[in-house]
């Protein structure tokens, strides 16, 4: 079996199966990836269907049909996302003789601002760690090493939590982290997430029943997934931002990703270093922690500097 391959679906045609098979083998899609496109796809095919469906519908139907997407209260970003996926499926028809025109040509991509992200300070980072090292008990341990290797490392929530236990056993000072679209990358662990983690281990393996086996995940769960969930991860931090006077969905797993980032530029680090730590494909993706970082530095300059104007 093809790793990543999408299953067969009712509500797609042949021709969308090859091209979700294609994006599998070809491009190593991850399987979020085929299965968004598989949905968009199929919408587009269910509202092209008087027109022909994507096979059959001419430029002026597909335009309509991608116009009527904002009309119907899409966001930005899932109606760029649609387009893309009808573009990439018409240059395949394109290349596998399917058709002999890309009536997809001329979509322009909808007009999206990009939103700055919601950030730590360092002070509030350090308050979150100060209430998070006053927890007693496994849970607690475990949830400083879960926030730990999150602010050292960048990591995802998804990438996080599916962690394997195996290659902390070796204390190591950097992880191989398959990410998006299933490329590699190395993931730092600062001395205080290896000491947390260390601990934790300790911990998680003391708690083990005799003769049990042992879970091959770091953070082992009860549930289906077999380790912790992105929901219960965000549910127990939460309570630690509360906790420690953070104001409610001021932290999320995400925003420890993004203050990983900010800080980095902060203290100088260089663009293309955060990219590759974060496992952007693109630059332009990072460049938004720029915008951050440069508002922070300004602040820094009103604030300290001896010579800034007082109104």
């Amino acid at each position: 079996m093809v790793r990543n391959a999408p299953q067969p679906r009712p509500d797609v045609t042949p021709q969308i199966e090859a091209f979700l098979e294609m994006m599998a083998v070809e491009r190593d899609a991850a399987p979020n990836t085929l299965s968004a496109y598989g949905r968009d796809l199929a919408d587009a095919e269910a509202t092209l269907g008087k027109t022909g469906g994507l096979m059959g519908a001419d430029s002026q139907a597909v335009e309509g049909w991608f116009a009527g997407l904002s009309q119907s209260g899409l966001s930005a970003a899932t109606a760029a996302r649609r387009r893309s996926a009808v573009r990439q499926f018409y240059r395949f028809a394109l290349s596998e003789g399917w058709r002999k025109d890309d009536p997809s040509r001329r979509l322009e991509a909808p007009a999206r601002g990009r939103p700055l992200p919601n950030v730590l300070s360092r002070e509030e980072i350090e308050r979150l760690f100060e209430r998070l090292m006053e927890r007693d008990g496994a849970s607690g341990l475990r949830l400083l090493t879960l926030v730990e290797l999150a602010y050292a490392s960048g990591l995802r929530v998804s990438e996080l939590l599916a962690l394997r236990v195996e290659p902390f056993r070796r204390d190591p000072d950097h992880l191989i982290v398959r990410g998006k679209g299933g490329k590699e990358r190395l993931a730092p662990i600062g001395p205080a997430a290896r000491r947390a983690v260390q601990a934790w281990l300790a911990v998680r393996d003391a708690a083990r029943k005799p003769k049990a086996p042992d879970s091959v995940w770091l953070f082992p769960s009860s549930g289906a997934s077999g380790h912790l969930t992105p929901r219960r991860f965000a549910q127990l931090l939460e309570e630690a931002a509360l906790d420690a006077g953070l104001e409610r969905g001021r932290v999320t797993p995400h925003v420890l990703r993004h203050a990983f980032a900010t800080h980095l530029l902060e203290g100088g680090a260089d663009l293309r270093v955060v990219q590759t730590l974060l496992g952007h494909a693109d630059i332009s993706t990072t460049q938004i922690y720029t915008h951050v970082a440069r508002d922070h530095l300004a602040r820094v300059v009103r604030d300290k500097h001896p010579l800034a104007r007082k109104d």
